[in-house]
């Protein structure tokens, strides 16, 4: 499948650790929101590309993309000095199982972030059908510091909005939420997951997501996949 080739046509540099951008969208490329895309550079003539969740809503014009900064990633020690006008090549298969259709129906969503893990809710908290199948929703986000929590604007237009709660949590310096979200989950669950009402999807690092699938399981969760939904997702791709 030929890879599509867009241009980037805004870059925000969040911290010195995270950065976002938004880039031209093809008329043909497709996605459901929360799935990933690979996308990437041209290196020595030939494609070096990586997953990346969409952080834009479906139907939207642009994409974006969120990313981390790694001085000796292959890939992100590049990505990190885009400027708008640069080239970016898509996939346009989008793939991931961090999707509405892969939890059953419930009362309640919850969505477990950490850091840049965050990108794919941005996606699903956009869409108004994210509303329809769940009564409420709920997003967590855990980063090491009060700056690296992103997109707070847009999320609070989003709260105000739709039924939608945002509670952000730091491990790394003092706030009114200290600690990493496990700390927090009687405040933010009323008491705790409760497998009748709640649903999850979880997206960070692979500790995070081992850590939550053998949590959720404990529970009597069932673990939802492309072909089967069930009761909490895990995204399984990562960037370098």
């Amino acid at each position: 499948m030929a890879l599509l080739k867009e241009k980037v046509i805004d870059v925000h540099h969040w911290t010195d650790k995270t950065f976002s951008f938004k880039t031209t969208r093809n008329q043909s490329f497709r996605f459901v929101n929360g799935e990933f895309a690979m996308i990437g550079l041209l290196v020595n003539d030939k494609p070096l590309l990586r997953a990346y969740s969409i952080a834009s809503a479906n139907y939207e014009d642009e994409l974006e993309f969120l990313s981390i900064k790694v001085p000796d990633g292959p890939l992100t020690s590049r990505l990190q000095h885009l400027k708008v006008g640069d080239e970016v090549l898509v996939n346009p298969k989008c793939t991931g199982t961090l999707t509405i259709d892969n939890v059953t129906q419930a009362d309640n969503l919850y969505l477990l972030s950490t850091g840049t893990g965050i990108a794919p809710f941005m996606s699903i908290i956009r869409d108004p059908e994210t509303y329809e199948k769940f009564k409420s929703v709920i997003l967590c986000h855990t980063t090491r510091t009060h700056t690296e929590h992103t997109y707070t604007d847009v999320i609070q237009e989003m709260c105000n909005t739709f039924p939608l709660t945002y509670y952000d949590t730091c491990t790394q310096e003092d706030y009114v939420r200290k600690g990493r979200f496990w700390e927090h989950i009687d405040n933010f669950t009323n008491g705790g997951f409760n497998k009748d009402t709640d649903r999850v999807m979880v997206c960070g690092g692979p500790d995070m997501n081992y850590e939550c699938r053998d949590y959720f399981e404990n529970l009597g969760f069932q673990e939802g996949n492309l072909g089967e939904p069930g009761d909490f997702v895990l995204e399984r791709a990562f960037v370098d």
